[in-house]
């Protein structure tokens, strides 16, 4: 959640539930924590039912509540709920419906989407999606939970139909709507050519009334429920303006007895006409904005081929377990995420990586759900289902980037909040100036209903949505999920980025390039450094596991088996196991050094390596007799093919970059000479990685960081914007706030530059937002627009906005970044 989101304050009397407590100093520690918030009367811990009750004695923040156990080192449960909001039609729709969820007890944060008609809710654990869609309802919306049916009540047939087809529907009433009022205006365009044709009245009056009782129904059943909530909303001042001018000509032709030509009845009709036009219009483009999430979704098969003992059989993919075998035939979709255990084939995995490239996979290569099998027969053994897999793990990232806001939008919300009134009271000014001018009843309604008619909130609530649906949906299809609002805003402005080194600028697969043994001979040497390296997930390790798995390298292939135990990983320093009851550490010199091994005999030797560009670790045993020295390992990555062009095209951009890594200085320098990065610090620790990054941010500049291991974690928390490589771990992808689904670096300069075109679109969605209303609603007051010009204006301004978002998919990447 973002800041714009609604921030919840608690009733008078909350129960908590608690996590975490197994005793009565616990129970101290929690109400301590709580009492000592400001505005917290009275606090009663239960340590049996793990609850918290909580008496204020004045309003206090919900989140407050809970940031005050989070911060005594327990955990208050939430949980994270989706709604889909049947009824909004403008930004004052999405600011009534963010105070009434926020208003119901539990609710940390609610923040509404107009674009893609969503509400995400932060709650506490407990509170019913129920409670929240009759908060909607009483606000005058109706809510359906993503995964249930529809909550609430209220909505009339037409909310109904809308759900089905929504675009269909509005299709269907505004080509009506334009049929009827055509006869009405086409008169008027005649008449510029000397041609009088205006219809009687009685026609004028029969096309006109289906157009504004049948067709704008939709209008009134909303503006009748912001009513009943005691807000206004587009619908409103729609209604408000097309009755007037409806009733203005029902006076003008009953009691005054004007005859055609004097009547309002097309500005009623093509005032309606041209706002349902304009809403289906932007229905369709926010169903086109949209499509990224939909594609994604189309792309899990229903039902995968299951391998059992007795043959194959197609089963729901649903009946799929963990561990199971599937196979997935050539020019089918992959059904789960897996691993091959048999056959091989060209996989093609565009729609998830952006890699437009077939892969070659072979037996012990992973696979993803929703990729498409090209070639070949292959037999998976299943290691994710259901919300797991890969595809709806990317699913949900771009959904919540999709309905998060964006920092910018904090302006919006305040003025939605008060536009529907304040363009109410504006046209109630301009009746009531234009009457007392002496202009006549006439003409003061008809500069009123223009107020009404041309101002629209619909513009200020899609200016900045659309833009973010369409740019992270451009984003998910190159292999690029952003994962808030929050880090468009923050990639626009970067202006370093630092890079780690293994396993992002290069391959991140060394090679053994040279070993060293001391007293020993070099097969026993590598079966032991192998061994040790049995739980590591370092890339050095993961090489020598690979080496030896395959035979390949000199003296690899040995036999012998080793007893290991008590294998853990340091972090920053290596790896250690106890083999045969001897420990035996495996990493970098300066740990050597701690322990205190007698590196000396081959210094030298390791010098000369790490001058010539190597990554050296160093294997020692330490016994009763103390730490001694056993061999040093050269290992050297080269950087991706890719990398140097990465860097070219940030330079390009004006953005500066850097190398940060915990490998020796010769390697580092190698690398960063190799791809044109001038700002190396090597041997770095995980620590001070983040600290490097806080310096770098403390010379003014916002600071990238791209990492793909546990190591880089504390440094993509501390940066400015986090930017993992999906090749990475989980718990780097989660540090970060973008995560690129292959590993090219060239993605970096993409995702910024597609983020600053993304930033671009909204701000200019928003000036031109602001400018219709600013610039409209005087005109009209002034008597320059007629309502039927207005009404159009209206309708333009809400399709502009979306039409410009749309622009976005036409991103292409910087040159040096393809």
């Amino acid at each position: 959640m973002t800041a714009a989101s609604t921030s919840a304050t608690a009733p008078t009397r909350l129960v908590l539930p608690i996590k975490g407590m197994t005793c009565a100093a616990c129970v101290a520690h929690v109400e301590k924590a709580l009492a000592a918030l400001p505005g917290v009367a009275q606090v009663s811990v239960n340590l049996a039912t793990e609850q918290a009750a909580v008496q204020l004695a004045q309003p206090l923040p919900l989140r407050a509540l809970v940031q005050a156990v989070d911060a005594a080192g327990y955990e208050v449960p939430t949980t994270t709920q989706r709604l889909r909001i049947n009824g909004m039609t403008c930004a004052s729709c999405v600011s009534r419906v963010e105070k009434a969820l926020g208003a119901v007890p539990g609710v940390l944060e609610a923040s509404v989407n107009l674009a893609s008609e969503t509400a995400t809710v932060t709650t506490l654990a407990g509170v019913s999606p129920g409670a929240l869609a009759r908060a909607v309802q009483d606000a005058g919306y109706s809510a359906q939970a993503e995964s249930g049916p529809t909550a609430g009540a209220g909505a009339d047939s037409a909310d109904d139909a809308a759900r089905a087809d929504p675009a269909a529907l509005l299709r269907r009433d505004a080509l009506l709507a334009l049929l009827l009022a055509a006869p009405l205006v086409a008169p008027m365009l005649l008449g510029w050519t000397g041609l009088q044709l205006m219809p009687p009245a009685w026609l004028q009056w029969l096309l006109a009334t289906p157009v504004q009782f049948w067709l704008a129904r939709r209008f009134y059943a909303a503006a009748w429920r912001a009513l009943r909530a005691g807000t206004g909303n587009m619908d409103l001042l729609v209604s408000i303006g097309t009755l007037a001018a409806y009733g203005l000509s029902l006076y003008l032709w009953w009691v005054q007895g004007h005859d055609g030509h004097h009547l309002y009845f097309e500005a009623s009709a093509v005032v309606i006409a041209l706002v349902l036009l304009g809403k289906w219009l932007e229905a369709r483009a926010k169903r086109q904005a949209s499509e990224a999430v939909r594609l994604l979704g189309q792309l899990r098969p229903a039902t995968a081929r299951l391998l059992a003992a007795d043959g194959e059989r197609e089963v729901p993919v649903e009946a799929v377990r963990v561990g199971d075998r599937v196979v997935a035939l050539p020019g089918e979709r992959i059904a789960v995420d897996g691993v091959i255990r048999a056959g091989s084939s060209a996989i093609d995995e565009s729609m998830l990586t952006g890699e437009s490239v077939p892969v070659d996979k072979q037996p012990g290569d992973t696979v993803a759900g929703g990729a498409l099998n090209a070639t070949g027969r292959i037999e998976i053994e299943t290691t994710a289902v259901g919300a797991e897999t890969m595809l709806a793990r990317i699913s949900r990232l771009v959904e919540d980037a999709q309905s998060a806001k964006a920092p910018i939008q904090r302006l919006v919300d305040r003025v939605a909040a008060v536009f529907v009134p304040v363009v109410l009271v504006i046209a109630a000014l301009t009746l009531a100036g234009w009457w007392l001018a002496g202009a006549g009843v006439e003409t003061a309604l008809v500069r009123a209903v223009s107020v009404l008619v041309i101002a629209c909130p619909c513009a200020l609530g899609l200016a900045t949505p659309a833009a973010i649906i369409v740019g992270t949906g451009v984003a998910a299809r190159r292999g690029i999920l952003i994962k808030d609002a929050e880090a468009l805003e923050v990639a626009r402005d970067i202006g370093l980025v630092v890079f780690d080194k293994t396993g992002t600028l290069t391959a991140g697969q060394p090679q053994l390039a040279a070993i060293e043994p001391l007293d020993l001979p070099i097969d026993r040497a590598l079966a032991l450094a192998t061994a040790v390296n049995q739980a590591s997930t370092h890339p050095l390790a993961a090489s020598l596991r690979t080496q030896q798995k395959s035979g390949s390298g000199t003296h690899f292939g040995t036999s012998e088996t080793l007893d290991v135990t008590q294998a853990k990983v340091v972090p920053g320093r290596g790896v250690s196991a106890v083999i045969d009851g001897t420990e035996h550490p495996f990493g970098q010199a300066r740990w050597m050094q701690s322990l205190g091994v007698d590196m000396g005999p081959l210094r030298a030797r390791a010098d000369a390596l790490e001058a010539d560009g190597h990554t050296v670790s160093w294997l020692a045993r330490r016994d009763a007799d103390g730490p001694r020295l056993l061999a040093l390992l050269a290992f050297s990555d080269p950087p991706r093919a890719q990398s140097a062009a990465a860097v070219r095209a940030l330079h390009a951009a004006g953005i500066g970059t850097a190398l940060l890594t915990g490998d020796n200085a010769g390697a580092a320098a190698r690398v960063a000479r190799e791809v044109g990065i001038a700002e190396v610090r090597a041997q770095v620790m995980p620590r001070d990685k983040a600290a490097a990054v806080t310096a770098f941010r403390a010379d003014g500049m916002r600071v990238a960081m791209v990492g793909d291991g546990i190591n880089d974690a504390p440094a993509l928390a501390a940066a400015d914007l986090g930017i993992a490589l999906g090749s990475g771990t989980d718990i780097a992808m989660h540090a970060a706030s973008i995560t690129l689904m292959r590993p090219d670096p060239r993605l970096v300069a993409e995702a910024i530059a597609l983020s600053r075109a993304t930033v671009r679109k909204i701000r200019q969605n928003l000036f031109w937002a602001f400018a219709y209303n600013v610039i409209g609603i005087p005109l009209a007051a002034a008597g320059l627009l007629s309502p039927v010009i207005a009404g159009a204006a209206m309708a333009f301004s809400s399709v502009s906005v979306v039409t410009n978002a749309l622009l976005l998919r036409r991103f292409r990447a910087p040159d040096d970044a393809r």
